[in-house]
């Protein structure tokens, strides 16, 4: 009796452990279905051939993603998601890794490779407005990229890599990114006079590396963007940041849903025109604080003065020298004499010793956007009052 007992105790508690494997197994068809409800924000969707889940670990094979307006949906394969977890009808997946690429259309073959995602949070609910409705991630990578058109290789990067960090008490998100080893192949460009123009200049081979740095805060919609960055090997470095409130998780609502409007319209040309009214009404919502462009010279200056100059059978000192003498006159025309005076003197001490030229625009106080739209149609001499617009240079 005892040994039938215990074969009975056995059984059940196989059966017992059966029925909770089952319970908590990974539903990969919901899995799939939460990633669309993101996706499909942007007006796009992913589909699988099948879903097959073995653990934590969950494979969509024969993947395609169709992009917003794509009339063909791409082909990725297989895409592996590992340490995936259920959270609060959500998911969480410590990595996805994607397939290397390798693929050629007329001639141009491109090739990618170690490409994934680490610390996905897929949301339970896109629609709450929250931080926790988003699909965040805490890194990306690439590895090498390359395309190449007819066995030679025009455009390669390195390796990329982007990290996303959510703030501890979820009031927004920091982010930055960079593409190492970004190189481009200019010598064979079709157009013979382009050609020249890049013979002359020493453009043949670029190599540098791009850079991106910001903010988010979502109950202001404060988008902050310290450093957009192209940073090239003897030409210069271009640095580009900009900060806006007002981008607000419905703001972005609302204009998805705009633009999903005109993807649905047949009628292309009146859907571009409700587009255009639209984005007029959500520019109200928008707030101007500050921007900057500047850019740090690496020689490409000189060489381009001594190549415009040639053009005109003049040497490189002599063209500056010219634009020196017509900045001052070509200013003049807007009648703004407080930018004409820095703009004429930031171009003048550039030109004689290029090393860096800034524009920066600073209001004292934020501005709403449509003030400054309606400040450049309306009066446009008022423009660098209403930034705080500033010109220098060598700084």
């Amino acid at each position: 009796m005892t040994f039938y007992r215990t074969t009975r105790l056995m059984l059940s508690s196989a059966a017992l452990l059966s029925f909770a494997s089952s319970a908590f197994a990974l539903d990969g068809n919901d899995l799939l279905k939460k990633i669309n409800d993101v996706y499909a924000q942007q007006g796009g969707s992913i589909a699988a051939d099948s879903i097959d889940v073995s653990g934590s670990t969950v494979t969509l094979k024969g993947i395609s993603v169709k992009a917003a307006g794509a009339a063909d949906g791409i082909k990725l394969g297989d895409l592996t998601l590992t340490g995936v977890t259920e959270a609060g009808g959500g998911y969480t997946i410590d990595q996805i890794a994607f397939p290397d690429v390798a693929t050629t259309k007329d001639g141009v073959t491109i090739a990618a490779s170690d490409l994934k995602i680490n610390g996905i949070e897929i949301p339970a609910d896109v629609t709450k407005g929250d931080l926790d409705s988003l699909l965040l991630y805490k890194s990306a990578h690439a590895g090498a990229l390359s395309f190449t058109k007819d066995g030679t290789q025009v455009f390669s990067i390195a390796n990329a890599d982007a990290t996303m960090n959510k703030r501890a008490d979820k009031s927004g998100l920091d982010f930055d990114a960079e593409v190492d080893g970004v190189k481009a192949d200019l010598s064979k460009v079709d157009d013979p006079q382009a050609r020249e123009a890049i013979s002359q200049l020493n453009l043949q081979q670029l190599n540098g590396k791009i850079a991106m740095k910001g903010s988010w805060e979502m109950a202001p919609g404060k988008i902050d963007i310290t450093e957009y960055s192209f940073d090239f090997k003897d030409v210069g470095k271009l640095n580009i940041a900009l900060s806006l409130s007002g981008y607000t998780p419905a703001f972005a609502k609302s204009l998805q849903d705009a633009l999903k409007t005109v993807r649905s319209n047949p009628n292309q040309q009146d859907a571009q025109q409700s587009a255009g009214l639209a984005m007029l009404g959500l520019l109200q919502q928008l707030t101007f604080n500050s921007a900057q462009i500047r850019f740090d010279d690496s020689s490409i200056t000189s060489r381009a003065l001594e190549f415009a100059g040639k053009q005109q059978g003049v040497s490189g000192k002599q063209l500056a020298d010219t634009l020196k003498a017509m900045t001052p006159i070509m200013m003049a025309q807007l009648n703004i004499p407080e930018l004409q005076n820095a703009v004429s003197a930031a171009v003048s001490a550039y030109l004689d010793n290029p090393k860096s030229l800034t524009v920066k625009a600073s209001p004292d106080k934020p501005v709403p956007l449509p003030m400054i739209i309606g400040a450049a149609m309306g009066a446009p001499s008022s423009i660098p009052q209403v930034i705080g617009l500033k010109v220098s240079s060598n700084d």
